[in-house]
C-alpha cells in the first residue's frame, strides 16, 4: 500500500505550483461518504470543506449516485453541447421552481462552461450587451472567480497583483462589514453609511461614477471572510439599481443552494435580482454553472456565449436530485438549526479563549475570525486579523481529523462549508476538535 507521502510527492513533481489545498492537507484521498473522507493510510477525516461547498449532500449521496448510475445505464447521451434532452428539460424546470416569484415567470437560463467563473463572465457579457454600457460595479471583499473578467471583479489583491491588464472599467464600492467597518463606524451606522455611499455615488452627477452595465455582489461574501450583507443594504442596492435601470447580479455560487438556510441567500432580504450566478452544488458533485436572468435582458445573438462542456447530463441528473432535496422547507429548517448549533458551540469556545475576534454567517455558511488580542489595533480598536493564528488552528484541526478551510482578510477566518446533511453528532465532533485546536493555538 502506498503512503500519503508517495502520492503527494508525485503530485508535487508533476502538478502546477498553483495547487493550493494539498499544501494545507497533504493527503491522498481514497474513500468518501457523507461528511467523512479517508486517506491512503486509512485515517478518516471529518470534512467541513466538502469541495468548497460543492457537495451540498455530502460525498457519494445514495440518491445522487443512483440518478447518475441510472443515466449511465440508459444509453442516454452524456455530452450534448447545448442541444436539449429530457434530462435537461427536467433540470431547468426544477431550477425555475426554486426562483423567487418576481423572476420565476420571466426567467431565461444560459448554460456555461463548468466553472463558476465562466458564469460570471457570461453575466457581464449579457449585461453589457443588453444595456450598451461598459463598466461594472463590484464590492470590496467580493469573490467572483479566477478568469480575467471574473478576477477583475474580485477584491483579493494576492490573486490580482501579478496579473496585469485585467478587464477594465470596474469600480469597487464598500461592503458592510460590521466588525471591520470600511467607514470605521460598525453596527447599524456602518450599514447606513455603506448604503448611503452606494446611492450617492450612483445618483450624484458629480461623483465621477458613470452608470454601469451591472452591479454584482454576494448576499454572503464567501472568500472575503463569510460576511453577510445586512437586509437593509441589499434592499437599498436593489432599489437604487431598479430606479436607475441597472441590472443587478447576485452571485449565488457559494452562498446559494440552501447553504444559508434559504434556497438562495438573497431571499432573506426579500429582493429579486435581475441575474443569478449558480454553480458549485447545482451539479450534484459534477461540474456545471448556469446564469439565470430576466428575459428582458436576453439581447444575445446565437453563439454570443458558448462552451463545449455546457451540456453535462450527469450534472443535470444529479443536480435535479439536489435541488428537489434542498427546496424542502423541512430540509432548510434543519440547515438553520444545525447552523445555530455550531454558532452556539463556537460562542462558548470564544468565552473560553481570547483569540476569536468575531463569529458570523447564516445557516451552514459560517466564519470564525482570529486575531491576536495583544497585537496591533485597527481604526475601530479591534486587534488586526491574524492569518498566523488561523493557519495554526487549521493545521491543528487537520492533525486531529478535521478538514476546514480559511479565508477572509489576511487569511484570518476559518470557514464552515460542511455538507448540509451533517448530523448533530458530527457537529459535536467538529466542535470538540475545534475547541482543542483553538486552545492549543492560543497557547502557542
Amino acid at each position: 500500500m502506498h503512503t500519503n507521502k508517495y502520492f503527494t510527492d508525485r503530485q508535487n513533481d508533476f502538478e502546477s505550483s498553483a495547487r493550493s489545498y494539498p499544501r494545507k492537507f497533504p493527503v491522498a484521498l481514497t474513500k468518501a461518504k457523507g461528511s467523512w473522507v479517508e486517506d491512503a493510510e486509512g485515517k478518516k477525516y471529518l470534512d467541513f470543506l466538502c469541495g468548497a461547498g460543492t457537495l451540498a449532500l455530502g460525498h457519494n449521496d445514495d440518491e445522487v449516485n443512483e440518478a447518475m448510475i441510472d443515466l449511465l445505464k440508459s444509453s442516454a447521451p452524456l455530452h450534448t453541447l447545448d442541444l436539449t434532452t429530457p434530462v435537461k428539460d427536467k433540470f431547468v424546470e426544477t431550477v425555475f421552481s426554486t426562483l423567487p416569484e418576481g423572476l420565476k415567470g420571466n426567467a431565461k437560463v444560459q448554460f456555461c462552461s463548468p466553472s463558476g467563473t465562466d458564469a460570471t463572465d457570461a453575466a457581464i457579457k449579457l449585461c453589457k450587451t443588453a444595456t450598451g454600457r461598459g463598466t461594472v460595479i463590484a464590492f470590496s471583499g467580493g469573490y467572483h472567480g479566477m478568469g480575467h473578467g471574473a478576477l477583475a471583479l474580485t477584491g483579493n489583491h494576492n490573486a490580482k497583483n501579478k496579473v496585469q491588464n485585467l478587464m477594465p472599467g470596474v469600480q469597487f464600492m464598500p461592503y458592510p462589514y460590521s466588525y471591520r467597518c470600511p467607514f470605521g463606524l460598525g453596527g447599524e451606522a456602518g450599514e447606513k453609511a455603506c448604503s448611503a455611499y452606494f446611492e450617492r455615488m450612483l445618483k450624484d452627477p458629480e461623483s465621477g461614477v458613470t452608470k454601469p452595465a451591472a452591479v454584482i455582489l454576494e448576499a454572503i461574501q464567501g472568500e472575503g471572510g463569510v460576511i453577510p450583507a445586512p437586509r437593509s443594504f441589499l434592499q437599498t442596492v436593489r432599489r437604487v439599481t431598479k430606479e436607475l435601470g441597472i441590472p443587478l447580479i447576485l452571485d449565488e455560487i457559494q452562498a446559494g443552494m440552501g447553504r444559508s438556510g434559504d434556497i438562495w441567500a438573497f431571499e432573506d432580504s426579500g429582493i429579486t435580482p435581475d441575474v443569478m450566478l449558480i454553480s458549485k452544488a447545482v451539479g450534484g458533485s459534477q461540474p456545471m454553472s448556469i446564469v439565470v436572468y430576466d428575459k428582458s435582458l436576453d439581447a444575445w445573438q446565437a453563439g454570443a456565449h458558448a462552451g463545449t462542456f455546457r451540456g453535462n447530463q450527469l450534472a443535470m441528473a444529479a443536480g435535479t436530485v439536489v435541488l428537489n432535496r434542498i427546496k424542502n422547507p423541512e430540509f432548510l429548517a434543519a440547515v438553520k438549526k444545525k447552523g445555530e448549533r455550531i454558532l452556539n458551540g463556537i460562542r462558548e469556545i470564544q468565552k473560553e479563549t481570547s483569540i476569536i475576534a468575531d463569529i458570523r454567517g447564516r445557516g451552514l455558511m459560517l466564519g470564525v475570525e482570529f486575531a491576536d488580542p495583544d497585537g496591533e489595533k485597527d481604526i475601530m480598536g479591534h486587534p488586526v486579523p491574524s492569518g498566523e493564528l488561523a493557519a495554526a488552528v487549521q493545521r491543528l484541526c487537520f492533525e486531529k481529523g478535521l478538514i476546514m478551510e480559511k479565508g477572509g482578510r489576511n487569511g484570518s477566518t476559518m470557514r464552515c462549508l460542511c455538507a448540509l446533511t451533517v448530523t448533530e453528532d458530527e457537529i459535536d465532533t467538529m466542535l470538540s476538535i475545534f475547541r482543542e485546536a483553538v486552545k492549543e493555538a492560543e497557547n502557542g
